[in-house]
């Protein structure tokens, strides 16, 4: 065989297989409305809620046990405001799967901007018995590609400072600071 032909061999399989894993991570779905569900994340991710929020019915007419389509309806309500039915969502993500670490610790943050604050607490602690790598908070290439040079409390910290706040009596907790609470992040799979 001469060297061309064997470059040539090579080459392609190379190519076949980085065809074949492109396809299988970007393009094949493993849970139908993936794709679709992939789309309203950008969008969440983009802040257009109105449409993430319709794709994201879209993706849970077609499959209504989705769990992450669930997870991201709710997060992208609370981003939008609407408290109430963010909560039946994370409720429902939760309840297609008691272990969705991820659902508890957005759900936490849910129940800290509605004032329910041992809510938020308990659903933090669950959260990080769950999954206790939730407590290192995003990685420093999630904060480069999202332009964030310092880490964001995470939900380790949110839980310990309640923790303390809770233990004191009321008219002296401080329970909310809006400029450090607006950086707290969403828990996405």
């Amino acid at each position: 065989m001469n060297k061309n032909a064997l470059t040539a061999i090579i080459t392609l399989s190379v190519l076949g297989i980085v065809g074949f894993y492109y396809y299988k991570y970007t393009v094949m779905e493993s849970t139908p409305g993936e794709n679709r569900f992939r789309l309203a994340n950008k969008y969440l991710e983009d802040g257009n809620y109105d449409e993430a929020l319709h794709i994201l019915d879209e993706v849970l007419l077609g499959n209504a046990e989705y769990k992450e389509a669930h997870l991201a309806k709710a997060i992208t309500l609370l981003q939008m405001g609407r408290l109430g039915e963010s909560r039946k969502s994370f409720d429902t993500a939760i309840g297609l799967d008691n272990d969705y670490a991820q659902a508890y610790a957005d759900r936490g943050i849910l129940n800290d901007r509605a004032g329910q604050y041992e809510a938020a607490l308990h659903d933090y602690r669950k959260a990080l018995k769950l999954n206790p790598e939730l407590a290192e908070g995003p990685g420093w290439l999630w904060r480069f590609l999202r332009n964030i040079p310092d880490p964001p409390p995470t939900i380790a910290d949110r839980a310990d400072y309640l923790e303390k706040q809770l233990r004191k009596p009321e008219s002296e907790r401080l329970l909310r600071v809006p400029e450090l609470d607006s950086k707290q992040r969403m828990y996405k799979k």
